[in-house]
């Protein structure tokens, strides 16, 4: 059954390429010259077609996934032209070390897969060869290399299969992390606050805050600063004299009319399976309530990132979009045919049709209109500032003769606020030196400006005067953590000597069996979960402490489906992990003893050509 699964591989690869034949499918013919391969492995060549293929396979499930067309630069930074690449050096990896060893696949199997295959077959259900020659054609093959084709991949599966056969994950391995994610606790805990201290915290005499200013002087010592004198200029600046189009704005609306005027659409998830049957076997799972959704991801080595489609039309959706946009609630439906093969959507809400007429963004686009002109008023007027600067203009002089304001500002590396706001601006006022002539700085909203350096003033103690209420404060806080602090290490120290957490004579929360993102608040969750029974600890939650102590250590809950479906997620999940690192070590030491060559040339042909 091994080998039907993954030879059936083929008979989907064969629908994809059906599917592209329109966009300008890879044959033999589009290549010409002497060049047929992309490189070698061992004696076994990577042929030119093959990679092809596989790049454009890829990269169109990729545009299927943004919604986009892709560019070979673009697959390239995103790292698909490689995998697509270590695809094609993997497979003929294996072709080669199957060459090697002898192993080969006989007519009989050869010929039942023909015959099984529905594309090759007539209106009335059986073997058609005319449909199995016209197939074959509009693919660029022959029927000797697509039976040559089946006969290697049949090959190679059993190779695959050799290797990886009865691999599994260890059996403690899911049970401790079912443990840690489902295990659970009971607990007993008095909150400390301000509230529960025998006497209210007051301001400290004068003594006691000279103490604590003295004691904490970097919180009240001013950091160093430049002294600055800047010009800017910004759009937000000359907005008020641009005067906008009517026509204009007009133009706009018609032109992002896509976007004031939406159709419907639905937020959908698509699970896609190498075969129609275990498509279904997948649902039926979802609809016996023997796997979340969640869980069938998993499954596949996917997360939930990975099979989201976002907020899909119907023309996204293709063959799906009549059953996901049956849904009138959130729900799921399939096995689909999609051109990346059988497939289960989920689809999570419903998001209505929108229009939004002119009137209601005319001032949203006149204003973007506005700023568009400003910035390109300000960036026009680069090269002049650029010219009187090196002309030896003062920066004052540049704020009487042009649009440009005047200002200036203890700069320094914390400083976030008004012309400091700008990330350019902050870099050069930490770069400026003494004696460093202004020159031209473009801010990121489109503006510009310019900085001299007056002086660096030292850091410098604040006098306490100045900063009385800010100490204050800072006293009292201190002092309050101090107090929670003492009343719960008294209180843990009767709790030590025997006394009950009721006894305590204070309000007592207690929790049930609750697992590790139930403890509230949560920042209790790892001291809860590291204490033995009857053990009892401090947490210091900031204006708050917490004395806690451990009731019960109990299992998962058996009865929790969730949790028992999470756990055969993770046995899947790990052994599908383990299957893959096993199998990409062993296609990294078939190449390493093989040896790889590649021609970079031909692998830029194939870039080229790609539509």
């Amino acid at each position: 059954m091994g080998v039907a699964k993954k030879t059936g591989n083929v008979f989907v690869w064969i629908i994809l390429l059906l599917l592209i034949v329109g966009l300008g499918g890879f044959g033999v013919s589009n290549f010409g010259g002497s060049v047929q391969s992309i490189g070698t492995v061992g004696d076994q060549e990577i042929s030119v077609n093959d990679y092809a293929r596989q790049l454009q396979q890829d990269l169109r499930a990729a545009e299927a996934q943004t919604g986009e067309r892709m560019t070979i630069a673009q697959a390239e930074s995103f790292g698909i032209v490689a995998n697509a690449r270590s695809r094609v050096i993997t497979t003929a990896a294996l072709d080669n070390e199957v060459a090697r060893m002898g192993v080969s696949v006989g007519d009989t199997e050869v010929q039942q897969q023909v015959l099984g295959y529905d594309a090759f077959k007539g209106l009335d259900g059986r073997f058609d060869r005319e449909a199995y020659r016209f197939t074959l054609q509009q693919n660029g093959l022959t029927e000797p290399e697509f039976e040559t084709q089946i006969r290697t991949e049949t090959a190679r599966t059993l190779l695959q299969g050799a290797v990886l056969a009865g691999i599994s994950a260890p059996e403690n391995y899911s049970d401790v992390v079912y443990t840690y994610l489902g295990g659970r606790r009971s607990y007993s805990m008095i909150e400390l606050s301000s509230a529960t201290l025998e006497s209210h915290i007051g301001a400290p005499d004068d003594a006691t805050l000279q103490a604590y200013y003295e004691a904490n002087a970097p919180a009240f010592t001013t950091p160093e600063a430049k002294s600055l004198t800047y010009v800017s200029l910004t759009p937000e600046t000359i907005l008020g004299t641009i005067d906008v189009d009517a026509e204009k704005v007009r133009a706009l609306y018609d032109e992002r009319l896509s976007e004031y005027q939406s159709p419907e659409r639905r937020l959908v998830e698509r699970l896609v399976y190498p075969t129609q049957e275990e498509a279904a076997a997948a649902k039926a799972r979802l609809d016996a309530g023997e796997a979340p959704f969640e869980a069938l991801v998993l499954e596949r080595g996917l997360e939930l990132s990975d099979v989201d489609m976002g907020d899909a039309s119907r023309q996204d959706l293709g063959a799906a979009a009549d059953a996901v946009f049956a849904l009138e609630a959130p729900g799921i439906v399939g096995p689909v045919d999609t051109n990346l093969g059988p497939a289960l959507f989920r689809m999570n809400a419903i998001l209505a049709a929108q229009e939004t007429p002119f009137e209601d963004v005319r001032e949203e686009l006149e204003s973007e209109l506005a700023q568009d002109r400003a910035r390109r008023i300000v960036q026009d007027s680069i090269s002049d500032i650029d010219d009187r600067l090196a002309a030896g203009a003062t920066l004052e002089e540049l704020a009487n003769e042009t649009d440009m304001v005047l200002g200036t500002i203890d700069f320094s590396a914390t400083e976030t606020s008004g012309i400091a706001a700008y990330p350019a601006f902050r870099d050069a006022a930490l770069a400026v030196q003494e004696g460093d002539f202004p020159e031209v700085i473009e801010l990121d909203d489109g503006g510009i400006a310019a900085l001299r350096l007056e002086e660096i003033k030292a850091p410098e103690l604040r006098p306490l005067d100045d900063v009385r209420e800010e100490a204050i404060i800072g006293w009292q806080t201190q002092e309050t953590a101090s107090q929670l602090t003492a009343q719960a290490e008294a209180l843990k120290a009767r709790l030590d000597a025997g006394t009950t957490m009721q006894g305590l004579e204070m309000t007592v929360e207690q929790a049930e069996a609750v697992t590790r993102g139930g403890v509230t608040p949560l920042t209790l969750s790892d001291a809860v979960f590291g204490l033995e029974i009857g053990e009892s600890t401090i947490v210091d939650a900031g204006k708050t402490v917490f004395l806690v102590q451990l009731d019960d250590i109990l299992p998962p809950d058996a009865e929790d489906t969730a949790t028992a479906q999470l756990k055969t997620a993770l046995d899947a999940q790990a052994a599908q992990a383990i299957s893959q690192d096993i199998f990409a070590m062993f296609a990294q030491a078939l190449l390493n003893d093989a040896g790889l060559t590649l021609n970079q040339a031909a692998i830029n042909a194939v870039h080229a050509q790609l539509p």
